[in-house]
């Protein structure tokens, strides 16, 4: 029997593992790196052991080290998570050399599967479906393909190829991604399927030979070859779904596997379907199958590494429908790149269960409020669950959760994941992997551009309110009112996009609106056609104040009653409306001289390494050319050249550090 677990991993996957931990009865022990010192998972543990630096390969990465946690806490067994070391034979092997129990699959069984190649190979041979596959770029004559990495997943060292002109960049681009994420640059090539879908089957086996399917979820939308909703059961016609199921369990008794894990497909418009990959690993995504299935997973990887058998032998019938989100710290301006920050708040509204199975709103997070989000490790923050008896409600469901959340500090990929939640084409089913290729609509913010003047007057009037609450003269004048009206307040906001949005207005002696006037960045007034969803009709609208607090202003806009919720930190105002969400920066009335940045000036979005300078100074570039290569948050980062022009100035060498905001190129435009 295990009595005391150490989870080698961090975040939500380790608050996950220690919640079912809790339930059984079994104690826990947390590894943490520096920055995760005061992050969630490490307060919950019943232990916790520090792995001094903060870098996964100074500290996730380290397999002496952890074994080394295991000794000095008396942990008898440890949980892998996902990512790090989760499918690293070597680590499942040294775990049971040290006595241990491995709760994963076998060391055989991860090498097995982790050469994706071989792993190719050996499922062929137990009737498993397989795309046509290429190590040698010159036998590559047919396009599309994608390059992809033979160790590791989540989209790490992946790149879809269209012609033969690009294949020798992509594949060495990949190869550098994917060994500094899996230490391993092993790249190969296979056949590109276009509007093909990702569809994986859950299984899990004992160490008494049973291999069961617990049925499979649909991850086709991905951004960067990365999954950003996935759900349970995928809609398919029930004989497909067999088929899948049978050839799923063919392949994990192939290799005599024990554990969770996942047996990947790549499912063509024709009906044929092909093994894409084996995860043997819990996955992500597994919530959304506990949901449908009522199975905790976690539970079953304990009681099968425990020698136990199955309580389960065949596929459970699914009830109901799962759909699951990747909440992301990225920035959308930048395009969805990691973003960093301090979470001043994190709310999501409705939340019926956290990190084990729940019928209703699920929310496994690795954050709270007042977390730190940095730069070191995956910009996940945190996955949300709706379950609901059908597809429609439980999409609905996650979308009004995901639109009312409160999410400060920090921007992320919500509007995105609501606008898909949303959309006809998702309702609808119609979903494939190009699916956020073909739908550009989705990327579009859900505050309409008309409403952010409405939006930054609800934060205005929040301000003032707040200054009259602290004055302790004439405390019942309202803000800025004078006996003989001349000026109206002005406030002016930046907005995360670069702009600006300035509101003027003057309250009567009652306290009313008297008049009101805003404009967005450049001068332009609120006026003109209406974005999709915009209730203002595109003109200006006509505003009552209804009421106004620090933290709460209701506006009459155009004859509807409208609330904001309003949440300053600083300088910082963030506003949750109706129609959608605001960041403001309430600037200065008289700011500062700052230094001018020269013109062409390309800045680092984010703390990282440049990898590689692709161009010279005094070289003529076009718009769009690659000019530098920057590493953050294990991903490559391309710089691209914004206008055409000549390269000025490069003043960070390959292999330098940067900071955010710091120059990376200056080009001189034409």
């Amino acid at each position: 029997m295990i009595t005391r677990l150490l989870v080698a991993n961090r975040g939500e996957i380790a608050r996950r593992v220690f919640a079912t931990c809790r339930a059984l009865g079994v104690e826990t022990v947390a590894v943490h790196s520096d920055a995760d010192a005061d992050a969630p998972f490490v307060a919950e543990a019943d232990q916790a052991v520090r792995l001094p630096g903060n870098t996964p390969a100074e500290t996730y990465l380290r397999i002496e080290k952890i074994l080394d946690a295991a000794r000095r806490s008396g942990a008898d067994a440890v949980h892998p998570g996902y990512g790090f070391l989760a499918e690293n034979a070597g680590f499942a092997r040294a775990v049971a050399d040290a006595g241990l129990t491995w709760v994963g699959p076998s060391a055989e069984a991860i090498a097995a599967m982790g050469d994706k190649m071989k792993a190719k190979a050996l499922l062929a041979e137990a009737g498993v479906p397989m795309l046509p596959t290429w190590t040698d770029d010159d036998e590559i004559t047919d396009f599309p393909v994608l390059v992809k990495a033979s160790a590791g997943g989540g989209g790490r060292g992946m790149r879809v190829v269209r012609d033969a002109a690009g294949l020798a960049e992509a594949v060495a681009s990949a190869r550098r991604e994917a060994a500094g994420a899996f230490g391993d640059g092993t790249v190969f090539v296979e056949r590109y399927v276009e509007r093909g879908r990702h569809v994986e089957v859950q299984i899990v086996g004992d160490t008494h030979g049973t291999v069961v399917a617990l049925g499979e979820r649909d991850c086709s939308i991905q951004r960067r070859h990365q999954k950003i909703v996935e759900e349970a059961p995928a809609v398919l016609p029930p004989e497909l779904r067999r088929r899948l199921h049978e050839a799923a369990v063919a392949a994990g008794r192939a290799v005599d596997y024990v554990s969770a894990g996942t047996v990947e497909f790549l499912l063509a418009p024709t009906g044929e379907f092909f093994f894409l990959e084996m995860n043997t690993r819990l996955q992500v995504e597994h919530p959304v199958t506990e949901a449908v299935t009522g199975l905790d997973l976690v539970r079953l990887q304990l009681l099968v590494a425990e020698g136990a058998p199955l309580p389960v032998t065949a596929t459970p019938p699914a009830e109901g429908h799962a759909i699951e989100v990747r909440l992301c710290a990225e920035d959308p301006a930048q395009g969805f790149r990691p973003a960093t920050g301090i979470l001043h708040r994190f709310a999501v509204p409705g939340v019926t269960g956290e990190f084990t199975p729940t019928r209703g709103l699920r929310l496994d997070s690795g954050v709270v409020d007042g977390s730190v989000v940095g730069v070191h490790y995956d910009s996940m923050l945190a996955k949300v669950i709706a379950w609901a008896p059908t597809r429609a409600e439980a999409a609905r469901t996650l979308a009004a959760a995901l639109a009312r959340a409160e999410l400060h500090g920090v921007t992320t990929n919500r509007d995105l994941l609501v606008r898909v939640l949303r959309s006809r084409e998702f309702g609808a089913a119609e979903v494939d992997t190009a699916f956020l290729d073909r739908h550009t609509e989705v990327f579009a913010p859900l505050l309409p551009a008309a409403l952010t003047p409405v939006t930054a007057l609800a934060a205005a009037l929040a301000s003032a309110a707040g200054r009259r609450a602290g004055a302790r003269v004439l405390a019942g004048l309202p803000s800025g009112w004078r006996n003989v009206p001349a000026f109206p307040q002005v406030t002016r906001f930046a907005t995360p996009d670069g702009g600006e949005v300035e509101v003027r207005y003057r309250l009567d002696r009652a306290g009313r609106l008297a008049e009101w006037s805003g404009t967005r960045s450049g001068g332009v007034t609120d006026t003109g056609p209406a974005p999709d969803g915009d209730p203002t009709g595109g003109a200006a609208p006509s505003v009552d104040l209804v009421e106004a607090t620090p933290d709460r202003v209701v506006l009459d806009v155009d004859g509807v009653r409208r609330a904001f919720r309003v949440h300053r930190v600083g300088a910082e105002v963030f506003v949750d409306g109706p129609d959608g969400a605001a960041e403001l920066v309430e600037l200065p009335r008289f700011p500062l001289p700052t230094t001018e940045l020269a013109a062409g000036s390309l800045l680092a979005p984010l703390p990282g390494a440049v990898t590689r300078v692709h161009v010279e100074v005094g070289r003529r570039v076009a718009a769009g050319d690659l000019l530098l290569t920057l590493e953050a948050m294990k991903l490559e980062h391309p710089v691209l050249a914004p206008t055409d022009g000549v390269v000025a100035e490069l003043p960070v060498p390959a292999g330098g550090q940067v900071d955010t905001g710091a120059v990376l190129a200056v080009v001189n435009p034409d």
